[in-house]
């Protein structure tokens, strides 16, 4: 972190307040931290609960305090190393001290100094550390958001809220840092009451409270005067069964809510399915006419099957029909009603008949040639 990183430039694009043009969600889906590349000109992205109070405090006279005692811790420390009388480890018998502990003595008391002069001027602000990963920037980044201006840090003493956007070079394990800022870092129960938030309702991983001091005088984790980047840690301010118990609580609930959504999600989906789902075709019984109409293919079925070949294509000959097949009274089955046997035996008896006559009259025709000659 830069010492200007808690200083907003004058008309700066990306940031929001409740005035701006953009509505929350506008913004956030305009300028997502994963798709902005910082260029130098925009590092951050911000988010700020209210108009008032924007950038945090940066008393000079404070600022020229602290770097001042920096220095003389930085140079205290250096000699501490280079000393070689010092043992590296204690000796309890003769009542010497080790490089370790002599450095320790001298940090706490660097922190205790800062905090004094924190404190006197006024420059108490600060923020709670966390860090995302690119695939979830955006994710974590849209919760803070607008958990900072209509959720559950709405109602804490955080007021504003930023996330680094990404490198515009390819940067291996790079990692988006966001902040939550708070008036004092120096008010525990106030800050631990945003550590609560954040853990419960946002299951984050939280890096410890940074004073925005620190930030202006450049302390950070690799600070040669090996002063604490940070004025709390998480531990000191719970205890890390509680801290696990949120974050679970967290999870507990996001998963009840992933189920419940795809549980909804399937149920739409099946009342679409039924509603969408088309309705049964009758088969036709006639052919496959795709321009003909229902009225017709029931005409179609309704005539014998014995006039199909007065629908016979053009040009070519309609096979020939037996007598039969004319007949008005076939079956609507198409198969043709025999005639019984009976009706065509008086055919044959007349028939018969009519040869008996014929043989009648040539009994009688000889006779009478017989009776000529007599």
């Amino acid at each position: 972190m830069g010492k200007e990183d808690d200083t907003i430039p004058e008309n700066y694009q990306y940031q929001w307040t409740p005035k701006a043009e953009l509505s929350l969600q506008d913004f956030l889906s305009k300028y997502k931290p994963s798709m902005v590349q910082n260029d130098g000109t925009k590092p951050w992205l911000w988010v700020h609960k209210s108009d008032s109070g924007l950038e945090a405090k940066g008393d000079e006279e404070a600022i020229a305090e602290a770097t001042t005692l920096l220095s003389q811790v930085t140079e205290r420390v250096q000699e501490i190393q280079d000393d070689a009388a010092i043992p590296i480890r204690s000796n309890k018998k003769k009542g010497l001290k080790s490089k370790k502990e002599l450095r320790e003595e001298v940090q706490h008391e660097a922190t205790e100094k800062l905090k004094e002069i924190s404190q006197k001027h006024g420059c108490v602000s600060g923020k709670w550390l966390i860090f995302a990963p690119p695939d979830k920037v955006d994710f974590v980044w849209n919760h803070i958001a607008n958990s900072l201006v209509s959720g559950p840090l709405a109602s804490t003493s955080a007021y504003s809220a930023k996330v680094a956007t990404s490198p515009q070079s390819d940067t291996p394990n790079y990692s988006h840092l966001v902040s939550v800022y708070v008036p004092d870092v120096y008010d525990q129960p106030s800050v631990t009451e945003v550590m609560k938030v954040l853990l419960r309702s946002h299951g984050l991983n939280l890096m410890g409270v940074k004073s925005n001091l620190y930030t202006s005088i450049g302390i950070d984790s690799k600070h040669p005067s090996g002063i604490p980047s940070t004025v709390w840690k998480s531990t000191a301010l719970m205890k890390d069964t509680e801290i696990k118990a949120l974050k679970e609580e967290f999870f507990t609930g996001l998963n009840a809510a992933k189920t419940v959504t795809t549980e909804e999600t399937a149920a739409k989906k099946a009342t679409a399915g039924d509603s969408k789902k088309p309705k049964p075709k009758l088969k036709k019984k006639g052919g496959d006419n795709p321009f003909g109409s229902d009225d017709e293919d029931a005409e179609i079925d309704e005539k014998p099957k014995s006039s199909a070949a007065s629908t016979a294509p053009k040009g070519k000959k309609p096979a020939p029909t037996k007598k039969a097949a004319a007949d008005t009274f076939a079956s609507d089955d198409g198969i043709e009603e025999q005639v019984p046997k009976a009706k065509i035996q008086p055919k044959k008896r007349a028939a018969k008949r009519a040869k008996q006559d014929d043989d009648d009259d040539s009994e009688d025709e000889a006779p009478k040639k017989k009776k000529g000659r007599a």
